[in-house]
């Protein structure tokens, strides 16, 4: 592996991602389908490990993160608080419509959560997680995470404000891959959902 790639794995599916209602806290394990689809992700995952000569794997602190990173062959892996999800504040638990009920036109990218973190903030808590990534000696890194954490993620390792994360939908049980072309940060691969499909590189 000649260049430093950085692997993004959101978690499996819950209850809770399955009716769109935000989760930040509140700790739900995984559905069967999620463990189902975490799983998936082993064999396919397998090969890059293998090829990579070892790899450092981050996760969130959630259970439902953790899970994924256990089914999915990732192990051993140091927790990392910085990589849990955005903290919704008033919001935790309410689905995008129920909050666009009180706040027209709200997105969690550009408007505020009463009582939670701002953009800010998680901003910040993505800054610190690629500059511990930086210093890490493995080619591999692989983070275990979440859908609004890691899309912010993404557009942070572009050098883009995390607003831009609106743009870079998330699926559950996905798989996204960070490199560099000519000394420029890309995005290899973003939201490969189905790990039968299609190869890593």
């Amino acid at each position: 592996m000649s260049e430093r790639l950085v692997v993004l794995v959101r978690h499996g599916a819950t209850t809770w991602s399955d009716a769109g209602r935000h989760t930040g806290r509140t700790d739900l394990p995984l559905t069967a389908q999620g463990e189902a689809r975490a799983r998936a992700l082993l064999p396919w995952l397998a090969p890059l490990l293998a090829r990579s000569g070892g790899a450092a794997v981050l996760a969130s602190p959630r259970a439902r993160a953790r899970r994924t990173a256990e089914l999915a062959g990732l192990q051993p892996y140091v927790v990392d608080d910085d990589l849990a999800e955005w903290d919704y504040g008033a919001y935790e638990g309410l689905t995008t419509e129920q909050i666009r009920a009180q706040v027209p036109g709200w997105t969690v990218f550009s408007h505020p959560c009463p009582g939670g973190e701002t953009a800010a903030q998680v901003s910040a808590r993505c800054d610190r997680v690629l500059s511990r990534v930086a210093g890490l000696p493995q080619q591999l890194v692989v983070l275990v995470s979440h859908g609004h954490l890691l899309r912010c993620l993404g557009a942070r390792w572009l050098g883009r404000p995390v607003a831009d994360g609106a743009a870079l939908q998330l699926s559950t049980a996905a798989v996204c891959v960070l490199g560099h072309e000519h000394g420029t940060a890309t995005l290899r691969r973003w939201n490969v959902a189905n790990p039968a499909e299609e190869p890593l590189p």
